[in-house]
C-alpha cells in the first residue's frame, strides 16, 4: 500500500521535546513560567500588548464575549468551523449566520452590514484558511455602529492586512490545534489592547481569582485565592506553553515553507478545471488550508478518488454551520445563504503541512488530474 499524504501534519523537532522534556523535569506542570514567556513574545508578534494563552480558541471565544457582556446578536460567518457560533450561544447571546465573499471565503463589511438589526451587539470575523479579512471597512462599520468586534484568528496566524497582523484590529483568538500553523497540541490565545479587558479575562479563565498559583507563590501569604467572580479552567498548562513558544520561534519559517508549498501547487493545479485561492490585495496569506473550487458534481466523486489514492483531502466546511442540527432547530435551512451553501458543496481542502515534500504535492496533483479527467 503506499504512503499516507495525511490532510495535515504539525512540524515537531527535538527544540519541541527538549522544550517540554524541560518542564516535566521541573516539576511545574500548572500554567507556570513558560506562559509568561510564551504570552510575552506572542503579544510582541502580533503587535499588541496582551496576549493570554488559553486551553483553546473556542474558549478564548467565549471569554471575549463574556468579558464584554454581550447577550443579543452576534454576527459570524457560516463557513466557519462551529465553534465560532456555539460560542455565542454558550456566552448567552444568538448568532446570526452571514455570507462570504466567494473569491476569499471571507466576511465583508457589505455581508455584515446586511444583518444587522437594533438586536445586534456584536461581530465575530473568521480569517479563513490562512487569509485576513478587509479589516478597514469592517473596523469602521463596527466603530459606526457601536458593535464589539472580535477576530476568529484561529487559521490566519502569521498573516497580516495592510501590513498589520490578524488579531490586531480588535479582540484577537488563535488556534493552536495539531491543524494549524503552530501547534500546542490543543490550545489557544486571546490578544487585545485595554488593560481593564485583560484583567478580566485573566480572572474568568482562572475561575475568578485574579492571581495565578505560579505568581501567589512568590508572595507572603501563597494560600490566599479567593475568587472575584464567577470564572472557567480555561488556562493551558506549562508543557504545552514550552511547546507553543517553540514553535513560535519557528512561525516565520513554517509559514514560508507553506506558502512555497502552495506556490508548487499552484504550478500543478493550474491548468486543471478548478479555481486556486485568491489573494485579495492588500493580504497575505499564510495557507493553514489550500482551498480548490470545483463543479459540484464532480467535487464528491473526486474526493473520493484522493482518499483512494491515499491522499487525506476534506472539505472546509461542509455542511455549513447554519445547515447543523444545532442550528437548523432555531429556524435556519436552506436557502438561506447560497453563497455559502455554493462554496461547500464545490470546495475540496488539500494536504498542507510545512514538511509536505515537492513529490507529495506532485503526486496530489497527478491524482486530483485524473479525478478530474474522468468525470
Amino acid at each position: 500500500m503506499i504512503d499516507e499524504i495525511p490532510l495535515c501534519r504539525p512540524s515537531i523537532g527535538e527544540d519541541e521535546i527538549q522544550a517540554i522534556a524541560d518542564v516535566f523535569r521541573s516539576g511545574w506542570l500548572a500554567h507556570g513560567e513558560y506562559n509568561h514567556k510564551f504570552e510575552a513574545l506572542f503579544a510582541k508578534t502580533i503587535g499588541v500588548p496582551h496576549a493570554i494563552a488559553m486551553n483553546s480558541c473556542t474558549s478564548a471565544l467565549e471569554v471575549a464575549l463574556k468579558v464584554a457582556g454581550i447577550k443579543g446578536e452576534v454576527i459570524v460567518p457560516s463557513m466557519t468551523w462551529v465553534a465560532t457560533a456555539n460560542v455565542v450561544k454558550t456566552a448567552g447571546g444568538t448568532p446570526v449566520f452571514c455570507e462570504v465573499d466567494p473569491a476569499t471565503r471571507n466576511v465583508t463589511a457589505a455581508t455584515i452590514a446586511a444583518c444587522l438589526t437594533p438586536r445586534t451587539e456584536a461581530v465575530i470575523v473568521v480569517h479563513f484558511g490562512g487569509q485576513p479579512c478587509a479589516m478597514d471597512d469592517i473596523v469602521m462599520l463596527c466603530n459606526s455602529k457601536n458593535l464589539f468586534l472580535v477576530e476568529d484568528s484561529a487559521e490566519t496566524l502569521g498573516a497580516t492586512w495592510q501590513g498589520r497582523q490578524a488579531g490586531s484590529f480588535a479582540v484577537g483568538c488563535f488556534s493552536f490545534f495539531p491543524t494549524k500553523n503552530i501547534t500546542t497540541g490543543e490550545g489557544g490565545m486571546l490578544t487585545c489592547t485595554d488593560e481593564a479587558f485583560q484583567r478580566k479575562a485573566r480572572m474568568m479563565i482562572s475561575h475568578g481569582v485574579s492571581s495565578t498559583t505560579f505568581a501567589r507563590e512568590r508572595k507572603e501569604r501563597p494560600w490566599i485565592r479567593a475568587a472575584e467572580m464567577a470564572g472557567h479552567n480555561f488556562r493551558m498548562p506549562n508543557p504545552l506553553a514550552a511547546l507553543g513558544l517553540s514553535q513560535l520561534k519557528k512561525l516565520a519559517d513554517l509559514n514560508a515553507r507553506r506558502n512555497k508549498i502552495a506556490d508548487r501547487y499552484r504550478a500543478s493545479l493550474v491548468s486543471l478545471p478548478l479555481k486556486l485561492p485568491e489573494i485579495a490585495a492588500g493580504a497575505t496569506h499564510v495557507y493553514q488550508m489550500f482551498t480548490i473550487e470545483v463543479d459540484e458534481a464532480v467535487r464528491n466523486p473526486a474526493l473520493h478518488a484522493l482518499r483512494a489514492d491515499n491522499i487525506g483531502a476534506s472539505v472546509h466546511f461542509d455542511p455549513p454551520v447554519h445547515l447543523q442540527p444545532a442550528y437548523t432547530a432555531d429556524g435556519w435551512g436552506e436557502g438561506d445563504l447560497p453563497e455559502t451553501e455554493g462554496l461547500a458543496r464545490r470546495l475540496i481542502t488539500l494536504p498542507m503541512y510545512p514538511d509536505m515534500s515537492e513529490g507529495d504535492v506532485e503526486r496530489v496533483g497527478t491524482s486530483l488530474a485524473r479525478a478530474l479527467s474522468t468525470r
